[in-house]
């Protein structure tokens, strides 16, 4: 039971920790920085009375960047976690990531 134990926190997704390169914390980093000031130009947008379809093309504009942040976390995801935890023998992981994908389309 301590081998099992001792297995799952060393799992990087079980244990809600994971480590990234530094390459890939500042691609990441920095299309969350790119999102933040497309969200807060929609609030200056809604602040000024733009008229609403421009402010929805922006809207959409954000909706599609993050779609592209959350396919790359994903890839990295699948890339690494998923990877490691099937090599493991931890086959839970693909239980988990269905429901995963199941959020994400929704």
């Amino acid at each position: 039971m301590d081998q099992k134990k001792e297995n799952v926190s060393d799992n990087c997704c079980t244990t809600r920790h994971k480590e990234r390169s530094e390459e890939e914390i500042k691609s990441l980093v920095n299309r969350l920085r790119r999102i933040e000031g497309q969200v807060r130009g929609i609030r200056r947008m809604v602040e000024e009375g733009v008229y609403c379809p421009e402010i929805l093309t922006q809207s959409a504009a954000v909706s599609a960047a993050m779609n592209g942040f959350n396919r790359q976390l994903l890839s990295a995801h699948i890339h690494s976690c998923v990877v490691e935890d099937i090599r493991e023998g931890r086959e839970e992981t693909i239980d988990e990531l269905c429901a995963l994908l199941q959020k994400l389309m929704k």
